[in-house]
């Protein structure tokens, strides 16, 4: 498993982590915003009015209503990424990191406007009758130009599909289920296998039924889920009144200097706080990445800018409403730089070559500039002696991202382990269960959070309840997107085969290493994203004339409706 992990990291790097991923993507979404004149401040009330269906008509073609197609969208995108993904973000980047989740989404919210309407307007009717679109179909069937020739953009539309269908699995299928149960075995201590097989047999049972069934279940489960997990926000957010301009402070006062070390974290640099903010951002709100065009593909309406319009109003949900309230909980209540006994995961743990302080200015020097990716770190080879669970060299373990602490060690059995351990460049070999004190990420740090407010201890069953909703049907809403791939590469019969896969892999992430499923997701939502941005600045000038024209033709049908433009 260490050695699968270190692989999808140095894969990572050249992608999502790279230097140029950050700028290509917040560069697009700056360059729309710009060059469309800021429509995602211009066109927000109208898009309310759209999404109620005031300007819908008979005659128009699809499977799913506007307000459908957006919680279905919506479906994809609420999930663990507004519970796990912003207490990951701040775990790795600070306080700092959840201002540049709100970045990606604001400049998000035209990305989204612009890729929806481009793949709403190449959607296709396929053979079953459905709509069945995204940006495969109009890198297949736009007007590429360069230098006045037409450019064959069917190869990339087929790149596109291929990652959408790996997506499927590394957003919507193994991170989900794997924060699910995690969590719902935290909370109450039922089997992760259990709740895996369970779940996996509720999503092969509605995702056989296409895209009305699902946008009959999201519609209803959409708006249900939000507002239990907002209420138990706000009894977090409430007890915690005093600390809520703190929290505030600290997310804009940082954010070009870095976060510095308090408590069991050791601080982030500003590019760190970038780069995790933004991947993050990405994950919660897919603004760019494609997935989401998919979805809308199917409303019913012959007016593919209108679509876009509705689009606009997802990672506003999403990210700058859902996640902020989530970052408030997990700074509010202390818990991000806090450190909790926990069951140490063996890819985020490593055995350094002495003993570190964190009373220690030069100590935290060090480990911060190791962390950020600045320096390297001697790690410690050799054997290490165990006796009643407790290791007898006096050597530094750190574990997320911090400075361990009473650790103990037990054997598969669950006693207290006696003997060796054998340590190659850092990392311990014997697969045994280490537990201890030490910072926590994910789904388990919301969780505490949730239990320091007026709920007290049950608090964290709220996350529970959240998470087991958002993350169930962002499974469904990708099984969905995986399945429109399929068709787009291999035809309607293949996808049966597809949800069969899917549904098998959804079931063994309920107990695969949370680390290796959050770092195979990253991989997959940049191969999905590169190609889809590309595209969109490609056919910007298209995107203008289309919204140009979108506008004179609603101002002949609806001359008594005010517009933004």
């Amino acid at each position: 498993m260490q050695e699968i992990n270190e692989f999808l990291i140095l894969i990572d790097q050249y992608l999502g982590s790279s230097w140029w991923f950050v700028p290509l993507l917040l560069g697009t979404g700056i360059f729309f915003t710009v060059y469309l004149g800021f429509p995602q401040v211009r066109y927000f009330s109208f898009a309310l009015k759209v999404v109620r269906g005031r300007f819908d008509k008979k005659s128009d073609q699809g499977d799913t209503s506007h307000f459908q197609a957006l919680t279905t969208a919506l479906s994809g995108t609420v999930g663990t990424g507004n519970i796990a993904g912003v207490a990951f973000a701040i775990h790795l980047g600070g306080p700092a990191a959840l201002f540049w989740m709100l970045a990606t989404a604001m400049v998000g919210m035209t990305t989204k406007f612009v890729e929806v309407t481009l793949s709403h307007k190449y959607r296709e009717k396929i053979s079953d009758g459905t709509m069945s679109g995204g940006p495969m179909y109009f890198m297949k069937n736009a007007n590429f130009l360069l230098l006045g020739k037409k450019v064959d953009m069917k190869w990339v539309g087929i790149l596109f599909a291929f990652a959408t269908v790996l997506s499927s699995f590394g957003t919507g299928s193994l991170p989900q289920i794997n924060s699910i149960s995690n969590s719902i075995y935290s909370s109450f201590g039922i089997d992760k296998m259990l709740t895996g097989g369970i779940l996996a047999i509720l999503l092969g049972v509605v995702i056989i039924g296409g895209i009305k069934r699902i946008a009959k279940i999201t519609e209803r489960l959409v708006p249900f889920m939000a507002v239990v997990y907002v209420i138990g926000a706000f009894s977090v957010i409430l007890f915690n009144l005093e600390n809520i301009v703190p929290s505030f402070i600290s997310i804009f006062s940082e954010v070009f200097t870095g976060s510095a070390a308090v408590g069991g974290f050791l601080g982030a640099s500003v590019s760190f706080a970038i780069s995790r903010g933004v991947n993050r951002g990405l994950y919660s709100n897919e603004a760019g990445q494609g997935s989401a065009p998919i979805a809308h593909a199917s409303a019913k309406t012959n007016e593919p800018v209108s679509e876009g319009l509705v689009a606009i109003l997802e990672p506003f949900i999403d990210t700058i409403i859902i996640c902020t309230i989530t970052g408030l909980v997990l700074l509010s209540s202390g818990v991000w730089n806090e450190k909790h006994h926990n069951l140490f995961a063996r890819a985020d743990l490593e055995v350094l070559d002495r003993v570190y302080s964190e009373n220690n200015n030069e100590d935290v020097e060090n480990l911060f500039n190791y962390l950020n990716g600045n320096s390297a770190i001697d790690k410690y080879n050799g054997s290490l002696v165990v006796s009643s669970g407790i290791i007898q060299e006096e050597l530094t373990l750190i574990h997320a991202r911090s400075i361990a602490e009473d650790i103990l060690v037990y054997d598969n059995d669950g006693e207290l382990y006696t003997g060796n351990l054998t340590v190659i460049t850092g990392k311990i070999q014997e697969n045994l269960n280490i537990e201890g004190k030490s910072l926590v990420h994910s789904a388990p740090l919301t969780a505490i959070a949730f239990d320091r407010g007026f709920l007290g201890d049950y608090g964290n069953y709220i996350v529970s309840i959240g998470l087991l909703l958002f993350a169930f049907s962002t499974a469904i809403a990708w099984s969905y997107y995986g399945d429109r791939a399929m068709t787009y590469l291999f035809g309607a019969g293949s996808v049966i085969y597809f949800r069969i896969v899917y549904v098998i892999g959804f079931f063994i992430a309920s107990f695969a290493d949370t680390t290796i499923i959050w770092n195979v997701s990253l991989i997959t939502i940049a191969l999905m994203t590169v190609p889809n941005l590309i595209g969109l600045i490609w056919l910007r000038q298209e995107v203008k004339s289309t919204i140009k024209e979108y506008w004179i033709n609603f101002k002949k049908e609806w001359p008594n409706e005010k517009t933004p433009e």
